[in-house]
């Protein structure tokens, strides 16, 4: 049996599961998007489920500039950037702040070995080009991804060779230093900021990608969800996503926010029972 045929529809996944996910971490990119743009209905989805008491999270490999704005205008509950580089969140006052994974010293010598293989890069593989959106980053170093699968794989090598880490994803190939990756950093997020063990209770997240670089995510957590287009991806993901939706994209991350909502209604047959304290006179 193949990989993509043993994939599950997540119109299958058990409502006992769903009801049990408090948070939805989710990949922006092709996720959240589909063809680069970000659908009405998509963007709906994440209000309904912050209306109904379920954070979400984006965890993705763009630029802090755009998590800055994600932060201070969608409807989420912060932003984790730069594949694990940075979390950022909205305060009170409408501000938002920063916590970064290294401190500032180390921040500032990991930029400076960032240029440096910038420079490496450039001089031994000139067609090679940097992401528009390297100027808005902070502690990562993004190249378009090469549509040639030979100088992609020279790419990824060189980054890898200079000791960086090293990530794929269906727009970027990421380069950082510092030993985090997504999973590291929603699992200090979600501990520091919401209380949350995700090692201890990770069926208490649900997560939803489709690329490489969510790969840590998809093996961690149980409720793990691919939209359609993962199946590009999935000789290069050791372990693949629980379960995968029918549409790409945005469309796929609604789909897993009805299904995550549609558990959590009360059937007409069996109503939520009464807490202790609710009384009436008859």
């Amino acid at each position: 049996m193949t990989v993509i045929a043993a994939l599950r529809p997540l119109a299958e996944a058990p409502a006992e599961a769903l009801a049990r996910v408090r948070f939805v971490l989710t990949d922006m990119d092709d996720t959240l998007t589909h063809r680069s743009r970000l659908s009405a209905r998509t963007y709906e989805a994440l209000e309904r489920l912050r209306d109904a008491g379920i954070p979400v999270l984006p965890v993705t490999a763009a630029p802090a500039g755009w998590a800055d704005q994600m932060a201070r205008m969608w409807p989420v509950d912060g932003v984790i950037a730069e594949n694990g580089g940075l979390f950022l969140h909205r305060t009170a006052d409408g501000d938002v702040e920063r916590r970064h994974w290294h401190g500032e010293e180390e921040r500032t010598v990991a930029a400076r070995r960032l240029e440096r293989l910038r420079q490496a890069i450039h001089a031994v593989l000139p067609e090679v080009k940097l992401a528009s959106d390297q100027p808005f980053r902070l502690c990562s170093l993004a190249f378009r991804l090469p549509s040639d699968p030979a100088l992609r794989t020279a790419l990824v090598r060189h980054v890898r060779n200079a000791g960086a880490e090293v990530t794929v994803n269906s727009l970027w190939v990421l380069g950082w230093f510092g030993g985090y990756d997504k999973l590291g950093m929603a699992r200090r997020v979600m501990r520091e900021v919401h209380g949350l063990d995700i090692d201890t209770t990770p069926e208490a997240v649900a997560y939803a990608g489709d690329s490489v670089n969510d790969a840590p995510m998809f093996a961690h957590f149980p409720t793990s969800v691919g939209v359609s287009t993962v199946v590009d991806f999935l000789s290069d993901i050791p372990r693949p996503p629980a379960w995968i939706t029918r549409g790409p994209g945005g469309d796929g991350f609604v789909e897993l926010a009805d299904a995550l909502l549609a558990a959590r209604t009360p059937s007409p047959l069996f109503p939520e029972p009464r807490s202790a304290g609710d009384h009436h006179e008859p």
